[in-house]
């Protein structure tokens, strides 16, 4: 479940800021509203670091390259892992048509999520969504603007501090920091926090929004055969 809540969603940050006034927030939700009108693919490299505190310390790493796609209402996102501490781990975790599937080729298993549909708009942060969508789900805390680096550039994002407002959803994800490139509605980096003792930091890089040709056929799905073994949960 973890991956599918980051799964919608080093690093040189410069000191953390107070909140904003209320009429700043309002102006990055209003730009953001115009860059997600126009959004339609991304494209990106990806390592999550999962880090668990309590009750030893644990750094768990894995990379790979993620897809999101929008048409219209249409969301689809594919989580494409190939390392996992940097010893190759295949396995594809994907959202369409409303169903959350993980698949496991070294095990020849698929993994349906059949109650996570729900998480949809939980799943697309700050890829695609807009202002009005964050702010449906989430309140929000701006934190400033910081620059991150990307690659050989340095982009400009604004820092927002979220909580969802569904306390089911809170349950799991209890806070989720992240840093969105507001001209292109992407994200840079996340922080999920996931209790006190558990936190996500997804870093994305190589970027590509709307490029034609950037999202592969099979960036949605994965190939099975009569063996595979399924399991829904």
């Amino acid at each position: 479940m973890k991956l599918a809540l980051a799964a919608a969603l080093a690093v040189v940050l410069l000191p953390a800021r107070g909140a904003f006034a209320a009429d700043d927030l309002d102006k990055v939700l209003r730009k953001l509203d115009e860059a997600a009108s126009i959004f339609h693919t991304t494209s990106a490299d990806f390592k999550f670091d999962t880090i668990e505190t309590d009750p030893v310390y644990d750094d768990d790493e894995q990379t790979g390259v993620i897809y999101y796609e929008r048409q219209g209402n249409k969301f689809q996102m594919g989580a494409h892992f190939d390392k996992h501490n940097k010893k190759p781990s295949p396995k594809i975790y994907t959202y369409s048509n409303g169903v959350f599937q993980l698949f496991e080729p070294g095990i020849n298993q698929v993994t349906i999520l059949t109650k996570a549909n729900k998480f949809e708009s939980y799943v697309m942060l700050g890829f695609g969504a807009s202002g009005k969508d964050l702010q449906a789900k989430w309140d929000i805390k701006d934190l400033g603007p910081e620059n991150l680096p990307d690659g050989k550039t340095t982009v400009k994002t604004e820092k927002l501090e979220l909580v969802a407002k569904d306390p089911e959803f809170r349950r799991n994800l209890t806070m989720a920091t992240i840093w969105v490139d507001l001209d292109r509605a992407v994200n840079l980096r996340q922080e999920l926090h996931f209790g006190a003792t558990s936190t996500r930091i997804c870093v994305y890089t190589n970027i590509k929004v709307n490029v034609p040709k950037s999202i592969p056929a099979d960036a949605f799905t994965f190939n099975t055969d009569h063996k595979t073994q399924i399991n829904k949960q």
